[in-house]
C-alpha cells in the first residue's frame, strides 16, 4: 500500500490507483527522480482468446475490389 505524506503524494497515489483500476492486461511503469514520482506510464494489452468472435473482412470491405 502507498504511504502518502502530503497533497502531492495523495494525487500521485490516486493517479496510480486509477491507472491500475482501468487496466485489464498490461503494466504500469512509475518513474522516480530524487524521490519524487515524475511520470506514470500505462501499457495496455488487448488479448483475443476466442478467435470465433473476430470478424474477418470480406472482399468488399478490405479494399481488394477489381
Amino acid at each position: 500500500m502507498l504511504s502518502v505524506k502530503n497533497t502531492d503524494d495523495t494525487s500521485v497515489a490516486q493517479e496510480i490507483t486509477r491507472a491500475i483500476q482501468s487496466l485489464k492486461f498490461g503494466s504500469i511503469e512509475i518513474t522516480v527522480h530524487d524521490g519524487k514520482v515524475t511520470q506514470i506510464e500505462k501499457r495496455e494489452k488487448v488479448r483475443f482468446g476466442n478467435q470465433t468472435n473476430i470478424t474477418k473482412p470480406t472482399t468488399e470491405s478490405s479494399g481488394n475490389q477489381k
